[in-house]
């Protein structure tokens, strides 16, 4: 059996692996210290010198002048990107909501560590993310990482802390290191978010002028040039006076691509589907005649001015769902189509030929028709499979085509949304506004339905208030998406004069869940026919240190006499379910898996997505348990070491397992 190694990735490793591979001559060795009997500590390292002969056509001697993106501790914060933490996710499920069968995640703390304990598990797994984090206006909070200048000055700055000490400061202008302060806390984030990302997937991130030529840098630098797709500007049509004598009215949202070989395109609605739809969901839900809900439906049009690629698809079928009539005459005015004739389903007669012919040929306009199931419509015209026909043969006949198959265009550089996102939260809150400034849903519903997939990870680790979780989730009402949402956020403490703390949210987290579960229910009661099928759930995950002793990472730091005192390597007030969630990340299990509790031979065993990891961390675990476990043969099943019942059992695991099932890979903790 194999331990558990209980951390996470070490990049730094997993860099050298793959440089040493492609470079084995740039392959050494370096003492990075020694343990307390003297023995030194040596570990695999690159030789620099070596690797930039080797990418270099030219004998290198020395560090040569070159065009690049610095700022003071740059080097540092790649470190901090690349260290191992020994941290875990805890699951919290009095905080979620239908945790055993939700696929949604709601993760609390420094996003920083959450995405370095997600690489093994969503690594090239997540379809989009999206992201706003703090602008760097002189008034936000700044998460400051383990390399701060002057400790004396960030605790003068701010005396905010979370639960293991680190500071939340306020980034002032008059901060000598403005500017760094925000590259080092955004840098590693970054580097570490691109790696999580599936070959073809797509990361969106908010910012205003303040750094937003810094962030196209850092993107430039982690993500390639190359990858980058555009700038959109978002028109939020509301001018804010920032006192230089021009009214802003806008903010951007970089978009760059995992891999730009994949091509991919990104659309949007056309304006005024929106109105549209909610005028057709009505329609729905009242059942007016089709002749009046079509009525209605022009006068919409006439009131706003749609052009005609929206005005054009004023029918509707007995489902409300809007169509119009497309000519079919061949388009080329130098040239003809074929001529052939085609009856009408109710007078049997020729109907008239267009004057330079037919678009379609006629097998393909035999395809379109179906005279078996032909349906009058209210005046007195018929629907014929995909074809429209007039009273009698008369009039030209049309090709059927649905507003819902054209009513995309490509995503558009400029975006005019109203900034209503406060109004949003306010409605959700009863009329309290709990959060400055989130982004409206109506934006992120436009970046997450710009992407063709409906289904995926959708991932945003700085949530604020969940706009994107709200998105996510009504997207899918919509259009029937089974899209999945990664929320992550800092328990960032609310002001105590504020509304929030008085209502009882003591951090933003818990303004985020609840909007999450208040917004799943309003969701759920406008779309009725979703009940059953969309997932309003979400589980609860907050970092915590390890459930590992500090034995268990050092034993060399801790005398034969102490390690008597230690009856177990696994912290006393940790449960079974936070070793399971530790385990599922070692191993690369998705933390949305379906979780079953069984039990064998009276001991609590997790079968954790259907068999593809077993776990028992009960104490005096028999052969009979093991034995078990093993004709159920899953991939992984892991055990607790100190679980074992006897030295006997122990020494009959393995070939229990070899007998039973010889593919599983069993561990230890």
């Amino acid at each position: 059996m194999d331990k558990l190694k209980m951390h996470s990735v070490n990049k730094v490793d997993e860099n050298i692996k793959k440089i040493g591979a492609l470079f084995p001559n740039a392959l050494t060795e370096v003492i990075r210290g020694y343990k307390k009997d003297g023995t030194a500590i040596v570990e695999s390292a690159i030789d620099f010198d070596v690797l930039r002969q080797e990418l270099s056509n030219v004998v290198v001697e020395g560090p040569e002048e070159r065009y690049q993106f610095t700022w003071p501790d740059k080097k540092k914060s790649i470190l901090l990107a690349n260290a191992p933490i020994a941290k875990t996710l805890r699951p919290c499920r009095e905080e979620s909501v239908d945790f055993d069968n939700t696929e949604n995640l709601y993760i609390e703390g420094d996003n920083l560590d959450v995405l370095k304990l997600l690489q093994e598990t969503y690594l090239g797994k997540v379809k989009m993310i999206y992201i706003d984090p703090p602008y760097n206006t002189g008034n936000d909070f700044v998460y400051e990482d383990d390399f701060a200048q002057d400790t004396n000055e960030y605790l003068a700055n701010s005396g905010q802390y979370d639960e293991e000490g680190n500071r939340l400061v306020q980034n002032t202008e008059s901060n000598g290191r403005f500017h760094t302060d925000w590259l080092n806390m955004i840098y590693p984030r970054i580097k570490l978010a691109k790696d999580l990302l599936t070959d073809d997937g797509v990361i969106f991130l908010s910012i205003d002028d303040n750094e937003s030529e810094n962030l196209i840098k850092v993107c430039n630098e982690i993500f390639g040039k190359s990858n980058y797709a555009d700038c959109i500007t978002w028109n939020k049509r509301v001018p804010k006076n920032d006192n230089k004598g021009i009214g802003n009215i806008h903010e951007y949202i970089l978009v760059y691509v995992k891999n730009a070989n994949n091509k991919r395109q990104f659309f949007m609605r056309k304006d005024g589907i929106e109105d549209i739809y909610e005028l057709i969901d009505s329609f729905k839900r009242k059942r007016p005649s089709i002749s009046d809900a079509e009525a209605e439906l022009k006068h919409l049009y006439n009131k706003k001015g749609y052009d005609r690629g929206i005005t054009l698809y004023n029918n509707l079928d007995e489902d409300y769902e809007p169509w119009g009539k497309i000519n079919m005459s061949w388009p080329n005015a130098d040239t003809f189509g074929p001529r052939y004739d085609v009856i009408h389903p109710k007078t049997g007669e020729s109907t008239k030929v267009p004057d330079r012919g037919w678009r379609w040929n006629q097998a393909t306009f035999a395809k379109q028709l179906d005279y078996d199931h032909v349906i009058e419509r209210y005046d007195g015209s018929f629907i014929c499979g995909q074809v429209w026909f007039a009273k009698d043969e008369n009039t030209q006949p049309s090709s059927i085509k649905y507003l819902r198959d054209v009513s995309k265009m490509l995503l558009r550089s400029i975006i005019s949304l109203k900034s209503d996102g406060g109004m949003e939260v306010e409605k959700i809150f009863d009329g309290k506004g709990y959060f400055p400034y989130p982004k409206p849903t109506s934006l992120l519903k436009t970046l997450i339905d710009s992407l063709d997939e409906k289904d995926g990870i959708f991932l945003d680790f700085f949530s604020g208030s969940a706009t994107t979780a709200h998105a996510v989730m009504q997207l899918n009402a919509e259009d029937g998406g089974n899209r999945k949402f990664i929320m992550v956020q800092l328990p960032e403490e609310t002001d105590e004069k504020s509304e929030a703390f008085k209502a009882g949210y003591k951090n933003i987290c818990e303004i985020g869940k609840e909007r999450i579960r208040r917004a799943g229910k309003k969701i759920l009661e406008e779309h009725t026919e979703a009940s059953g099928k969309l997932d309003i759930g979400f589980r609860v995950l907050k970092v915590d240190s390890t459930n590992m002793q500090d034995v268990y990472y050092t034993p060399t730091e801790y005398s034969q006499s102490k390690l008597f005192d230690l009856e177990d390597n696994i912290k006393p007030d940790r449960t079974p379910e936070d070793l399971l969630f530790q385990v599922m990340l070692d191993l690369g299990v998705l933390l949305s898996s379906k979780i079953e509790e069984i039990i064998i031979g009276g001991k609590k065993v997790f079968n954790v997505a259907e068999g593809y990891l077993m776990a028992c961390f009960d104490n005096n675990v028999t052969s009979e348990v093991v034995t078990e476990i093993a004709k159920k043969q899953p991939y992984y099943a892991v055990f607790r070491d100190s679980g074992i019942a006897s030295d006997s059992v122990a020494t009959n695991f393995e070939q229990v397992f070899e007998t039973y099932s010889p593919t599983t890979v069993r561990k230890v903790l």
